[in-house]
């Protein structure tokens, strides 16, 4: 990258695995352009034996912060000053923001969602039934935790990763947490008020994977939420809108994650229209 005479472009960007068009990449300039900010976001393949070089490098040229990726989500935290309190409950980082001369380690997945939420329900007394335990499950349930959520029910197909997210859950916060075992299509309780599939069925090239859930228990009360972007509309969310649920689509949450990145580094608020009109035109919709 070069930059114009007499002048610094700010820097941010995205240490992991690159792809031909990364979607982050796009939405998150596209806010810099709409607000006049002078400011760039780089993609930058970062090797895992890298990592502590990447940092350092990041420091030394005076990046305002970055994302990280898989495989750097966990690794990175032992290069940081300090970590947010759910990146702390989570052991997971995916946005680092220079605070003063510090690397302050945060995660933005979980807070997206909360925040894309908040748009249709307060999330403080509810009960959230959380398909699938990963980084993404994980990160959305600390988050809804922390915002107040009365009870979550993680359904997993393994009883290590789900127990282990459940027991955090109990210890760290003050949610009831519970654990089911993911066997057949499993059904929506009747006292549940959000549901979320944070796993990666139904994601390109899969257009027609169904989430094994019963669709009959879905009820047009429910807040139904996919975190797949790609495509926005999975089977998922179809299914939900046609029984009358209210529907967050992986897209909402995506926006409302770089939104909450870009106000870290820059202090600006950006507007989530351009960023998800960034995010239309890259996967076609």
């Amino acid at each position: 990258m070069s930059a114009a005479p007499n002048f610094k472009q700010e820097l941010t960007g995205v240490f992991g695995h690159p792809v031909a068009e990364n979607p982050s990449q796009a939405m998150v300039e596209a806010a810099y352009r709409h607000h006049g900010l002078d400011w760039r976001y780089l993609t930058l393949e970062v090797r895992p034996e890298d990592l502590a070089a990447a940092v350092a490098g990041a420091r030394a040229m005076g990046f305002a912060g970055f994302n990280c990726t898989i495989p750097h989500k966990v690794a990175v935290i032992e290069h940081l000053d300090g970590l947010g309190e759910s990146a702390a409950l989570m052991g997971a980082v995916n946005c680092v923001v220079r605070r003063g001369d510090q690397l302050i380690g945060e995660n933005t997945d979980g807070k997206g969602f909360v925040t894309s939420l908040r748009e249709l329900t307060d999330p403080a007394g509810k009960h959230l039934v959380l398909f699938g335990a990963g980084g993404a499950g994980r990160a959305i349930g600390v988050e809804m935790a922390l915002a107040g959520a009365r009870r979550i029910t993680v359904v997993n197909r393994t009883t290590e990763r789900g127990q282990a997210l459940v027991d955090l859950l109990n210890q760290r916060t003050s949610t009831e947490a519970e654990f089911r075992v993911w066997e057949g299509d499993h059904r929506i309780p009747e006292d549940a008020d959000i549901v979320v599939n944070a796993t990666s069925i139904g994601l390109y090239p899969d257009l027609d994977a169904r989430l094994a859930l019963d669709v009959d228990t879905l009820r047009p009360e429910l807040v139904v939420a996919d975190v797949i972007p790609n495509p926005p509309r999975t089977r998922l969310v179809r299914d939900a809108e046609e029984r009358g649920c209210r529907v967050i689509d992986g897209l909402g949450m995506l926006v409302a994650q770089g939104v909450i990145g870009i106000e870290f580094w820059t202090g600006t608020s950006p507007d989530p229209a351009a960023m998800r009109r960034a995010l239309e035109e890259v996967f076609g919709c």
